[in-house]
This record gives structure tokens, sequence and C-alpha cells, in this order.
């Protein structure tokens, strides 16, 4: 493999792509109706990684068809889901406010000279991004909001959302800022206040800007995704990207606190260790396979190792002779794969025992892979503070046919109220509401 150039590939690659849909790491992962998949050996804490050297990537976007009346996702025995709210516009991440108060920021991909394919794959019709963010109020807790309001607007594609102390903390995708804020009648009092820049433009796929605060409320932790694919436009565009940063409440004191995460969204603490936990998206055109999305816990100064490495050592071809050899030596294994180009991004841990105890985890779906992968929100039981046991099917039905390449709708983000499950469907315009028989 010394000294091969990566285009050396491209003859052997056409000739694969005539009888292969990329390689395989075991035994075939497969989906049909959303309601049932085999996993392969992309899931799981050791799984079995095959290296590729001629990767085959193939391109199969979905075509959005929305949910009927009276059709919504399916939830296991023990649990019933309701339309939380409806006709919105790229829901794409959810808050719940100290309060009970659900904050949801409206925001989408905008990339300019983007096919029209992938474009209407991920939302049921166009629009502008409407960069604002509603506030619903449930007083009753029955999944059927009272109140639906717009609560800030005018921003630049919001995603994290967090109150701590006397602010509203925002992260959109160029800035951290933060607006006093009025908890008790529940109104921004004051001229928001920028507290840190944030890299934005290169990979527009990636602009989400998630928050959340330390347990003490004393730090911030920020997901920035990174600027490509794996690392093509040189080191040099990838500046804060791809990683968690830290910084005070206050605004001070910005710094990398985990690195090498091609583009970590959800961040939740586990509840009985304090770990601080992600959901990542990682690499594309590796073949069908290959490169598992993972959930990790993370710790400071870890490093995961994109782009140069993929789940622990493994070297990227396009890496190959490149990457710096004390980076390949310090890359993590991630504590568990859920599936290679699922575009696993919602992560939330169960906050009560009405729901089982584990990682709930937003899977918003493939579009770099033979068969759909995704488009479900995947359970992965855990047990002493870890993962145990293999992954579960949660919330499904999101495909509406594979033959025809249509999709109902996909999930994302994933949030707990006292009550019940919110998963956000960005794609159909629709919170779903996911509440035990017994509440």
């Amino acid at each position: 493999m010394k000294n091969r150039n990566f285009s050396d590939f491209w003859p052997v690659l056409l000739l694969l792509a005539a009888v292969s849909c990329g390689q395989r790491i075991n035994k075939e992962s497969t989906q049909t109706s959303g309601d049932s998949v085999e996993y392969s050996h992309e899931y799981g804490k050791n799984i079995v990684i095959n290296p590729v050297e001629t990767p085959v990537s193939t391109t199969k976007y979905a075509k959005i068809v929305g949910w009927k009346e009276g059709e919504t996702p399916k939830a296991p025995n023990g649990y019933r889901v309701v339309k939380f709210a409806e006709n919105l516009n790229s829901p794409r991440n959810i808050y719940v406010a100290p309060n009970g108060d659900i904050f949801v920021s409206q925001a989408r991909t905008e990339k300019e000279g983007e096919e029209q394919e992938k474009k209407n794959s991920r939302n049921i019709f166009e629009s502008p991004s409407p960069n604002n963010i509603l506030r619903f109020k449930d007083a009753n807790q029955d999944g059927t909001p009272e109140i639906k309001e717009v609560f800030l607007s005018e921003l630049n594609q919001p995603y994290g959302m967090l109150i701590l102390g006397d602010y509203f903390y925002v992260a959109n995708t160029d800035s951290f800022v933060r607006y006093p804020y009025d908890k008790t009648n529940v109104t921004i009092t004051g001229k928001r206040q920028r507290l840190a820049n944030l890299p934005a433009g290169g990979y527009n796929n990636h602009w989400t800007r998630n928050l959340v605060a330390h347990p003490d409320g004393t730090k911030i932790y920020i997901s920035i995704g990174s600027a490509s694919n794996a690392g093509e436009h040189g080191m040099g565009e990838e500046k804060q990207r791809a990683n968690i940063l830290e910084v005070d409440s206050s605004g001070k004191n910005l710094r990398i606190y985990a690195s090498g995460l091609r583009n970590p969204v959800g961040m939740d603490w586990e509840k009985q260790t304090g770990k601080l936990w992600t959901a990542v998206n990682e690499r594309d055109e590796l073949g069908d396979e290959l490169v598992p999305d993972y959930i990790t816990s993370v710790s400071e100064n870890s490093f995961y190792g994109w782009p140069y490495t993929y789940w622990g050592h493994h070297i990227d071809p396009r890496w190959i002779d490149k990457a710096p050899d004390s980076l390949v030596k310090k890359s993590i294994t991630p504590d568990f794969a859920i599936g290679a180009h699922t575009a696993s991004l919602g992560l939330a841990f169960n906050k009560d025992s009405s729901f089982k105890n584990g990682a709930y985890i937003g899977q918003h779906g493939s579009w770099n892979r033979s068969s759909f992968a995704g488009y479900k929100v995947l359970f992965v039981p855990f047990e002493n503070g870890a993962p145990s046991g293999e992954p579960e099917d949660f919330l499904t039905g999101f495909i509406a046919d594979e033959e025809s390449n249509t999709i109902r709708g996909r999930p994302v983000a994933v949030v707990f109220t006292t009550n019940y499950m919110l998963v956000a469907d960005d794609a159909a315009n629709i919170i779903w509401a996911v509440i035990p028989d017994s509440k």
C-alpha cells in the first residue's frame, strides 16, 4: 500500500462498481420497510473492520412523501406516538428548559451549487432557512402544547440552545451568543452579546453547533463538525473544526476539549458516571459499511482520529503515507458503533424509568449507501454507565418504500421531558411525542 496514489485505484473501482455495492465488514445489514434490520458488525463495542483499498461509493437519495393522515412512527408496545407540533419549517433541534418550556431551533442546510436531488431529500418543501427559535408550553404534559410562539428570529442557522443563570445562550453556525433572560416572564430583556466567533462555511452540511452545560454550570461545551468529508481541502481549513470546544459560561477561555470527531452533534451527560457522551456522524465514500457512525464518551484532550484514521488506528486510504504517526498512535477507538452512513445526529439518555436505561439516537438516514440505513431512533442499552447488549430499534416507520426510495420523514434531535420523549422530524416538519401508556 505504500507509495500508491489514490487515483491508481480508479480503473479497479469502475470494474468493481459493476459487480459490487461496496466492501462488506461481515454479514450484510439490511432494512426494508423501516421495521426490520439485521445488525451487522457495523454495530457494537468490538466490531471487526475490513479496511478497503478500492472503495465503491454509492449514492442513493431519498424522496420525501410525508405522513398521511393518521400515520405516525411506530414505537414499541407500551408507548403511543402523537404529533406534538406540525406545519413547522425544518425543526432541527429541541431544548427542554428547567421550567419545562420547550424550545425548537428551525434551520436547514444552505449550500450553493448543490444538486437538486440531494436538496430535495432533506425537506418535503423548499424554502430558505427560517433561522428562528420557537417556544412551546405543554403545562399538563399530555403531549399537546397550549402555547406556540416565535421566541427569537433573525439568527444565522441556529442549533444549540441553553438557559444558564440569567442568560439564554444560542449557537449559530458562526457565533456563540447569549441574551439577558427573565426566567419568570420568559422574555429576552436586553441586547445580544456575542461571546465567540465560530468557524463556518466549507462543507456546509456540517453547520450545526450544539450546546450542553456542565452539570455544575461553570462550563459550556460546543460541538463543531468538520469543513470537509476527509480533510480534502487541507487541514488549514479545519481550524477549530471536528472538535468539541469548552468555554466558561462567561464566554471566556474558549479551548479545544476533544478533537478528531468528524461531526459531533448530539451531546448528553450519562447519569451514572457523569461522563459527557456524543453521537458522531462519520466520513463518506469508503463503501457501504465504512465508516460506522458511533456514540462515545469524551474526555479532556482525547483524539478520535479524523481525518487520518477511523475506528482507532485504521488509516483512511486517502491519508496513506500522509497521516502523522503521532496522531495515528494517539487515536482512540470509540465506545460503540451504530452503523455506517446512518447520519446519527441526535443523542439523549433516558430521564426516568418509563424508558429503558440507555442512549437514544436520532439517525437522520443515509445517502451514501446502496440500501437505506438509519431513518429511525435507535436505542443502545446501558449498564454501569456503559453500553451493554445489542442495539434495538425504538422508533421506526420513517421509510415508506425502499424500492421507490421513498421516506415519510427523517428523525434528528431526541430529548426527554419529565413525561415523554420528543423527536424532531425535520424533513416532514413535525415534532413527535412518544408517551408511555402509563402516563
